[in-house]
Parts: C-alpha cells; sequence; structure tokens
C-alpha cells in the first residue's frame, strides 16, 4: 500500500504524466484506499510541489505538470468514490471578472485547488456581475474566487462584492482575489478575505478561509 502510495506521490511532485496512470490503476488492481491514494498521494504531493515553488526551487512550467499530472490520476479515482468516500475540504466558485478573457493563471489555481481537495467550480472568464451572483445564490459555494489580470477590469470585483452585499448573500461567503494588478491593500480596500499572489499561496490562503469559516 504505501508502496503505491509513495510511487504516485513521487510520479506527481517529479510531473511523469505518462506514468501516472498505469500506477493509480496499480494501486486501484491491489486495492488500495481510493481516498488515501488522493490524500496521501497526490494531495500530499501537491503540498510539497506548492512548497517548492514558494521556495523559488521550481517555477510555473514545473508546476503546471505536477498539476496536469494529479488530474490525470484524479479523472481515473473519481468514479470510482461514493459520495462519502472522500471529504471535500469546501466548494469554491473561480472565475474571470467582466471583461477579462485572461485565464491561464486562473486555470493553474483551479487544478491546484483541486490537487488539495477542494470541489472547484470554473465559471469561465469574463463572467458578468449579475450572472455571478445567480451562481453564488445557486451554489452556495464556501469561497469565491475572483481573477482580473487587467487594471481596466479591477473595478469590477468591488461591483461583485457590492452586489453580493445587496443581495444578502456576501456574509455566507469568504471572497479571494489574485491577478497580477492587484494586491494585499486592494482586496481590504474593495472588501475581499484575501489576495493570492500565485497559485501555491491561493491553496494556502483558501484552507485559512475554510477555517476561519
Amino acid at each position: 500500500m504505501s508502496e503505491h502510495l509513495d510511487k504516485i506521490k513521487e510520479a506527481v511532485i517529479s510531473g511523469k504524466h505518462a506514468e501516472i496512470e498505469v500506477l493509480v490503476k496499480g494501486a486501484i488492481e491491489d486495492k488500495a484506499d481510493l481516498g488515501q491514494i488522493i490524500t496521501d498521494g497526490m494531495v500530499a504531493a501537491m503540498d510539497i510541489v506548492g512548497q517548492r515553488f514558494a521556495k523559488s526551487e521550481i517555477f510555473i512550467p514545473e508546476m503546471l505538470v505536477s498539476a496536469v499530472t494529479m488530474k490525470k490520476g484524479l479523472e481515473i479515482i473519481k468514479p470510482l468514490l461514493k459520495g462519502d468516500e472522500i471529504e471535500s475540504k469546501g466548494t469554491i466558485i473561480m472565475c474571470t471578472v467582466k471583461g477579462d478573457i485572461h485565464d491561464i493563471g486562473k486555470n493553474l489555481v483551479i487544478m491546484m485547488l483541486q490537487g488539495a481537495g477542494f470541489d472547484v467550480i470554473d465559471l469561465g472568464v469574463d463572467m458578468s456581475t449579475e450572472e455571478l451572483a445567480q451562481k453564488v445564490e445557486e451554489i452556495r459555494p464556501d469561497i469565491l474566487g475572483l481573477s482580473a489580470l487587467l487594471t481596466t477590469t479591477m473595478p469590477e470585483i468591488k461591483n461583485v462584492i457590492e452586489t453580493l452585499k445587496d443581495k444578502g448573500l456576501r456574509n455566507s461567503i469568504k471572497i479571494m482575489v489574485g491577478g497580477a494588478p492587484l494586491n494585499v491593500a486592494f482586496a481590504g480596500k474593495v472588501g475581499a478575505d484575501g489576495y493570492a499572489e500565485d497559485a501555491a499561496e491561493a491553496v494556502m490562503l483558501a484552507r485559512s478561509l475554510i477555517e476561519a469559516k
């Protein structure tokens, strides 16, 4: 069991996406616990990847390959999981705000969050404030993640937060923001709960926001 987990963990850390499917299928055939494959194999691996990225030991390309490797492994396991077999860390809605169609950073954050055990709903790019508010009301996520890569779209983040307040939805969720022109001061100014500079930091922030709920 531990040998399977060690190999899966190492494959994710090293970004061996061509090997991960065989390793995961081998673990499943040997009756390894599915929850442990995810938690002790893949999630633990992505934690190490995030730590290495934070220390500048690896960079975005390496982190992206590890995230893709993890995703391939998850795709094999998820159809086999029962509803209560693995506990979600929380539900997160992610999108870029109205007027912004840049999604490379958002997509990397999503893969890292999924690797950390969160259920992530990707609403895509250029999301209108009204439609986003409807989705928040419908899905009732734990966290809303808003991304803006253009200075011209930064005001949309405040518009979203104010709209959620007007609709009585703001207090039921945590809001985290990210994107090149943003910073901690901006997050505080518009009333967000936190700012993440990169994907690894987004995972740490999401965990802290869940704990604070």
